[in-house]
């Protein structure tokens, strides 16, 4: 989410402030963001930033990332580097904060058994929550923010070439399906409810298939409101893209929702890639109720 920047005006190179919790995923993104093109400076301590820029400039794409663990790292002195470089004409500024639940936070450092850097005498609950806090106003103000909770590291990457593709680069599109059991899924930028269309889960000889099936997208377009909400979501959609586009956007994405997200919303999302696809359209599908989708 190849070289990168969709900074709205494109001669101007892109500068990328990148910070979040410890365990969301910062480091995957800077090495993502260094194989895209952008020139990758880690740890930088912030009063070190407006020197940086000023002195050298910037000619070519940059992610810097902003570690709460240095030492003059502080809400109020990031805040101050942000609106510097804001006002500055020359590059493009984005705030890139990448974000996960506590839970999960909590869970990556028991599986590395690694310290929290916030707390390294005291238990990691106590260092997470003293993070968040720390950065609670940093989150406010980001340009770009990712959840990485429902992610593996594959996933998390393709999101961050999605967004920070190349000026020009076709608009990409990821179609979701989920289960309203889970909640809404992160990152999506548009949802529709197919719960009221009929549900395969009660037919015994569809229950253990799901959307991918011939059977199960036979059942659910038979369904009388299937046609009509179809056409109308697809026509919304092709309208959406190309203003997108002119936007500057390099990825869009929506997703379907039903009770247990096996077969009516994966009809729904396998349905839509495909017509989008033959429009020619740069197209991926995500099922997250489905086998093998999820970090575990």
């Amino acid at each position: 989410m190849t070289e990168a920047s969709d900074a709205p005006v494109a001669s101007r190179p892109r500068l990328v402030l990148l910070t979040g919790p410890s365990g969301a995923g910062r480091t995957t993104a800077i090495n993502g963001l260094e194989d895209l093109g952008f020139e990758a400076i880690d740890n930088l301590p912030l009063r070190l930033v407006p020197g940086l820029v000023e002195a050298g400039g910037i000619d070519r794409p940059m992610v810097l990332g902003l570690d709460p663990r240095n030492r003059d790292f502080s809400t109020e002195a990031l805040s101050e580097v942000i609106d510097l470089l804001s006002a500055q004409t020359g590059f493009d500024t984005t705030v890139f904060y990448i974000d996960a639940e506590v839970d999960v936070l909590l869970r990556r450092f028991s599986e590395t058994r690694r310290r929290h850097p916030l707390a390294t005498r005291e238990s990691p609950e106590v260092g997470v929550a003293r993070e968040i806090e720390l950065l609670r106003a940093v989150r406010e103000r980001a340009d770009v923010l990712i959840d990485t909770s429902e992610m593996n590291v594959h996933q998390f990457r393709a999101e961050v070439e999605k967004i920070f593709a190349p000026a020009g680069r076709a608009l990409a599109v990821s179609v979701h399906s989920f289960s309203y059991k889970r909640g809404i899924p992160r990152n999506v930028d548009m949802v529709f409810d197919c719960r009221f269309l009929a549900n395969p889960h009660w037919v015994p000889a569809l229950r253990a298939l799901d959307g991918r099936d011939a059977a199960v997208q036979d059942y659910v377009q038979a369904d009388e409101k299937y046609q009509g909400f179809f056409d109308r979501v697809l026509d919304l959609t092709r309208s959406l893209l190309p203003a997108y586009r002119e936007e500057g956007k390099s990825h869009f994405s929506l997703a379907f929702g039903c009770t247990g997200g096996q077969h009516r919303s994966v009809t729904l999302a396998e349905t839509l890639a495909k017509a989008l696809a033959q429009d020619d359209q740069q197209v991926s599908i995500r099922h997250r109720e489905l086998p093998g989708q999820l970090l575990k």
